[in-house]
């Protein structure tokens, strides 16, 4: 093993370095990696922990594929690097085919973004944009439901939950926008029209202020991970469309599979005007990720002011690195081999999860796709927690109240029960 971290670099780190979500007077423990492969992470140390999280949902093909690794090496020798601007390169015209020719049609029009808040930003732009060039610049708020997370940059975090989310310090300096009650029906439940009603009130009343409607279709991540049903997308594209406003779906983390679907939106057959991906783009390589919006935005942009350009351009936009390895990253998404996989994590994960249900100190247990979730009745502490869970051999992080994983596709049965064991071993120790 080399590069291994000595008890000098793990105290430089904890005295220096902010990891996310975390305090530099009082860091959390950091577990040192040294390789990853498939599924498994090796810390310094030698040992070996089945990794739940993809590293945040994007490791969905496993650590050190072949093909990402080729695709990254090959790319290096050639072009790392090189300004997007007045610049293009075979990579992102590359990504930018397969992106169009993936998503759901008349999705066309690409912006390669940096990192996911970025592309949240991004598609934010693009819906006041729209609306000045229609000379509606009246029309420069969103609407979205509670619960929501669409990342940590400015514009991202207004649009976040606002009473229960990670950025209730910046409320005074954030702008303004409306929030509708979370839908409360599930997959599973039939579909009641009540639970549109905050929505569609909201929308009616406020429709001539609305530039857009930004939603995590189904899946709501980071705000809670909780599922909903497919019909409130339905309802909402229905109402947008109504009344003039456009429909934003941050597939950020639901995008290339997660879910079940390609994309999370065609659980509702539904197309929004914009759509954002990152995470899995890359296969957790790179960070990258994509806006991707329908012609008509693209087209009235171009006809407003300051000569219709869209007003973004990020240094490291189009990265040929980015670009190759999430090319090859989409190369094997299109082989379809993630349909076979997450119906199979799926279903293990409904079948071994259910071992928690009746737990006193659990209080719900939910799966769709290849996301299996323990929600329990009080916060985890974090720091004893998470080294219980090493101890037991399993990456798993949680956060709040709840215990998930979110696993690579290409996981084994086997480590898959470890970490379902991990989760009911962690359940039964708190409910005993």
């Amino acid at each position: 093993m080399v590069n291994i971290c000595t008890s000098d670099d793990l105290q430089f780190d904890q005295t220096h370095l902010w990891h996310p979500y975390t305090s530099l007077t009082n860091p959390l423990p950091c577990y040192p990696v040294n390789s990853a492969s498939g599924a498994t992470l090796t810390l310094d140390d030698g040992r070996q922990l089945v990794d739940g999280m993809s590293s945040w949902w994007a490791a969905i093909h496993g650590y050190n594929h072949p093909q990402l690794n080729q695709a990254l090496q090959q790319q290096a020798a050639q072009l790392s690097h090189v300004m997007f601007g007045g610049i293009t390169h075979k990579p992102a015209v590359e990504l930018a085919r397969r992106l169009v020719a993936m998503t759901p049609a008349p999705l066309d029009a690409v912006f390669l973004a940096d990192s996911g808040s970025v592309s949240v930003e991004v598609a934010i732009k693009m819906a006041l944009q729209y609306q000045v060039s229609r000379q509606r610049s009246d029309k420069n708020m969103l609407l979205t439901v509670r619960g929501g997370y669409h990342g940590d940059t400015f514009a991202a975090m207004s649009v976040c939950d606002p009473v229960n989310g990670m950025h209730g310090l910046f409320q005074g300096v954030l702008p303004k926008h409306l929030f509708a009650d979370a839908p409360t029906l599930t997959p599973h439940d039939r579909w009641d029209e009540r639970d549109i009603d905050s929505l569609r009130t909201l929308l009616e009343n406020n429709h001539n202020s609305l530039a857009a409607i930004i939603l995590e279709p189904v899946v709501q991540g980071a705000g809670g991970m909780r599922f909903y049903h497919p019909t409130y997308l339905k309802r909402v594209r229905e109402l947008c469309d109504q009344h003039d406003v456009l429909l934003i779906c941050d597939e950020i983390a639901t995008g290339f599979g997660r879910t079940g679907k390609l994309f999370a939106c065609e659980h509702a057959d539904v197309v929004p005007d914009i759509m954002c991906v990152g995470k899995a783009l890359t296969g957790g390589y790179m960070t990258l990720a994509a806006t991707i919006a329908q012609r008509h935005v693209a087209e009235q942009i171009g006809q407003g002011p300051g000569g219709g350009s869209l007003m973004h351009g990020p240094t490291f936009m189009g990265n040929p690195l980015a670009c190759a390895v999430a090319c090859a990253s989409l190369d094997i998404i299109a082989e379809g081999h993630w349909q076979q996989q997450v119906a199979a994590i799926s279903q293990q994960l409904e079948r071994e999860l259910a071992r928690c249900n009746g737990l006193t100190a659990v209080n719900q247990v939910r799966v769709f796709g290849a996301i299996g979730v323990v929600e329990l009745a009080e916060p985890l502490e974090m720091a004893s927690t998470q080294a219980w869970l090493v101890e037991q051999g399993v990456w798993i992080r949680p956060f709040g109240r709840l215990l998930y994983i979110m696993p690579p596709y290409i996981i084994e049965p086997d480590q898959l029960r470890r970490l379902t064991d991990a989760m009911l071993a962690l359940c039964q120790r708190l409910s005993s």
